[in-house]
């Protein structure tokens, strides 16, 4: 017998926001702009992650917009990937445009901001529940404000909307006496424990298992935050990498369809990958190509490998870099279906396809795929 809704009764909300892993069929997905963008800030915590000659020149542009050279090759480009994503059926939602460069504080600190060229970073996505991210970053500390108009929306929808608890970002948070380790030294970073911080990007989700990497971004505390907000019904697992200035996991480990996992063969050790994945198939990224590797150890603040950076628009079908020839055929090779599209001129705002994108909805359902 069909039911009839009690007046004054709301109707039910089907949450716009359903994403549960990397690959299942991508329905609606959020991409960066690059309006607005400027060089990031000359904090410790920023330079950390680049070469010392490049610290000291990034350290000299913070705060100027960025050359409009790099903007205007990297905006063609990004142009033509959201016109593949629409030719393809996919939602694209766009944050609001803004000025980084307008100067910003809390009581203990100022800075200008950076961009929102990489929702991935300040966004994570766990079925219904979209997450604002506590970044380590001082002028990455607003950026979700540029999304809150889409937020807003997919609240109003159904979807949950939550923020973990905003970071104080005081010295206490960064060692004083940092220094980048070198070759056989013991691993360490630069954040303490003083509270949660963690990008989204330093997680790749498979259903009930989540994967990430601790980094100069992400301190054990944001990573325990996160196990407890989910709590029971999800798992997450610490990847080992050994990258001496470690930010973000998808150009070290980035899970492409149910079994099959890519790895950075210069940063994972295959023998150390958790239990959990053991019957899963392990696949080598290729070296990338000289020319382009070459290019982005000077342009990209995510070094060489974003060869790997990847966006799945099904468990066959795959965005990648068209320069990346290596990769493309790497991927053939594995029984995927390749999509080329430029993205290189982006990696001076923060990464490639995966970067730039988050997606909000894949058909699909909460599934365990590890043993």
């Amino acid at each position: 017998m069909a039911t009839t809704r009690k007046p004054g009764l709301p109707e039910a909300l089907v949450s716009p926001v359903n994403s549960h892993n990397e690959w299942d069929p991508l329905e609606e997905i959020i991409v960066g702009r690059l309006e607005g963008a400027t060089i990031p800030s000359d904090h410790p915590v920023v330079a950390c992650n680049l070469p010392p000659w490049a610290a000291r020149l990034q350290g000299l542009a913070a705060g100027f917009t960025y050359p409009r050279v790099l903007v205007e090759r990297a905006q063609r480009e990004l142009d033509q990937f959201v016109a593949l994503l629409e030719s393809l059926d996919i939602t694209v939602r766009r944050p609001d445009a803004v000025d980084h460069g307008r100067r910003f504080g809390t009581p203990e600190w100022s800075s200008r901001g950076f961009c929102n060229a990489c929702p991935r970073d300040s966004m994570l996505v766990i079925g219904d529940e979209i997450i604002e991210t506590p970044m380590a970053w001082p002028c990455r500390y607003f950026e979700t404000h540029s999304y809150r108009t889409i937020l807003k929306d997919y609240f109003r929808r159904g979807a949950r909307w939550t923020a973990a608890p905003k970071p104080q970002l005081t010295d206490a948070l960064f060692e004083a006496d940092f220094r980048i380790p070198g070759s056989g030294e013991p691993m360490r970073y630069i954040l303490t424990e003083f509270e949660p911080v963690f990008d989204a990007a330093d997680f790749v989700r498979a259903g009930r298992d989540l994967f990430v990497t601790r980094s100069n971004v992400t301190n054990h505390m944001g990573i325990e935050w996160l196990r407890r907000h989910l709590g029971p019904g999800y798992r997450i697992h610490e990847i080992e990498s050994r990258c001496r200035t470690p930010m973000h996991i998808d150009t070290t480990f980035l899970l492409l369809a149910p079994g099959k996992v890519l790895v950075n063969p210069e940063y994972i050790d295959v023998d150390r990958l958790p239990d959990v994945l053991r019957s899963w198939d392990v696949l080598i990224a290729p070296e990338p190509d000289p020319l382009d590797g070459n290019l982005l150890k000077v342009t990209s603040m995510c070094g060489k490998w974003l060869n790997m950076n990847l966006l799945m628009i099904d468990e066959r079908r795959v965005i990648a870099e068209r320069h990346h020839t290596g990769m493309l055929r790497a991927l053939e090779g594995w029984g995927f279906e390749p999509i080329p599209c430029d993205l290189l001129h982006y990696a001076p705002f923060g990464g490639s396809f995966h970067c730039a994108t988050l997606d909000v909805r894949r058909r699909g359902t909460l599934e365990s795929y590890a043993d």
